[in-house]
């Protein structure tokens, strides 16, 4: 049974968390879906992620293309990803159900916590997942560092 990790962004651009934390996912062996709620949103992450880091080159793609399947990470607007992952990346507030955290290995939740519609849902999003049971984290990047500030998960009230 996986998890649900909320990264509460503060000091860092959404593009460079989502790159560390793809990174990880990847280097866990890990194929992950980016699910987005527009497609001009992912268009834009797709474009920074091409032109990341100069040391580093992240194999992505975005969905609707005849290698959607063989995408290491695939950003996409479906809740369904061709590319099986084991984790998916919720960005710019695209839902997630308790299910998927139950069968997926990680996922991650990602919002803007300078943006008060993006808190707002956010925490009705912990709150949804904390009462269908499933296990989440609330990690915070205020102190300059992540840290886990909370954590949540049983069985259902």
């Amino acid at each position: 049974m996986g998890a649900a990790y909320f990264y509460h962004l503060t000091r860092r651009p959404l593009v460079e968390t989502l790159g560390m934390l793809l990174e990880k996912s990847l280097a866990n062996g890990w194929r992950v879906a980016v699910r987005g709620v527009d497609a001009e949103g992912l268009s834009a992450l797709d474009r920074a992620l091409w032109l990341g880091r100069e040391d580093g080159f992240l194999p992505h793609g975005m969905a609707g293309g005849a290698q959607d399947a063989d995408q290491p990470v695939l950003l996409t607007l479906a809740a369904e990803a061709p590319n099986g992952p084991q984790c998916v990346m919720s960005v710019h507030g695209a839902e997630v159900q308790a299910a998927e955290v139950g069968a997926l290995e990680r996922v991650c939740i990602l919002f803007d916590g300078n943006d008060p519609e993006a808190l707002q849902h956010a925490r009705g999003q912990w709150k949804a997942l904390k009462d269908a049971g499933a296990t989440a984290q609330y990690w915070s990047e205020e102190s300059g560092v992540w840290e886990k500030k909370a954590e949540t998960g049983g069985a259902p009230a």
